[in-house]
């Protein structure tokens, strides 16, 4: 991982006050704060339409927010997006890959984009080991092959803040396994996770959020949390 800034080091990764963001009327997020340490990982919990995907988005400076302060990596969004965007990997339900290009063709647009060189799209390539698909069109993949490339693409220039949006769905046991040292806890990243597992959430969780209709239902540090709080987040 790059490292940090000189003086981001000791700043959070993320701090919310009462941060919301509206979809015309309606509040995805409304009043959410909390502070994340550096190295540290979120997991958030909450129904279909709790809002999950949509704090994921506001702090990878895809959504604005609407209202409180959010700030990330030590810079607060909207207005320092640009110092955030480079620094962030999203893996979220749309891959953010164009499906008539390889694997490769993939990350060597994205390698432009972030300033990375040849020799880091080979060195990811091999990590999810796509092995002699790595050339042939996206189009003919299976679902779990597609999101081992988005796992590839979301850390091929070494973010310091992860934003997965249940990043083991559509992969086997095998596979789950393959990518954990790139965006598991062991990558020493601090990470954000959408999750519907919670037994599995909170084992690889420091700081737990639930959510319910926009609004924190639950906030606590995941080990001191039962499942079956995060299960009353569902009915």
């Amino acid at each position: 991982m790059s490292p940090a800034p000189p003086g981001e080091e000791a700043a959070p990764a993320i701090e919310l006050a009462g941060l919301t963001r509206r979809y015309g009327l309606r509040a995805a997020l409304e009043d959410v704060s909390l502070t994340l340490p550096a190295g540290a990982t979120l997991v958030v919990f909450g129904p279909n339409g709790a809002g999950k995907s949509t704090l994921l988005r506001v702090l990878a400076t895809l959504l604005r927010p609407h209202a409180g302060t959010t700030r990330v990596l030590g810079h607060e969004l909207p207005k320092d997006g640009w110092a955030v965007r480079g620094r962030v990997g999203l893996l979220g339900h749309d891959p953010l890959l164009y499906r008539d290009l390889s694997p490769r063709e993939n990350l060597r647009f994205h390698a432009r984009l972030h300033g990375v060189g040849d020799e880091r799209v080979e060195e990811v390539l091999d990590a999810v080991r796509l092995g002699l698909r790595t050339d042939d069109p996206l189009h003919t993949f299976s679902r779990g092959m597609v999101q081992r490339t988005a796992v590839a693409r979301a850390i091929l220039h070494d973010p310091a803040l992860l934003l997965l949006d249940e990043p083991r769905a559509n992969l086997d046991p095998a596979a789950a396994e393959l990518v954990e040292p790139l965006i598991g806890a062991a990558s020493g990243r601090t990470r954000v996770i959408s999750s519907h597992d919670p037994a599995g959430g909170l084992a690889e969780g420091d700081l737990a959020l639930g959510l319910v209709g926009g609004r924190t239902a639950l906030l606590a540090p995941a080990g001191e949390i039962d499942p079956a709080q995060i299960g009353a987040l569902y009915r």
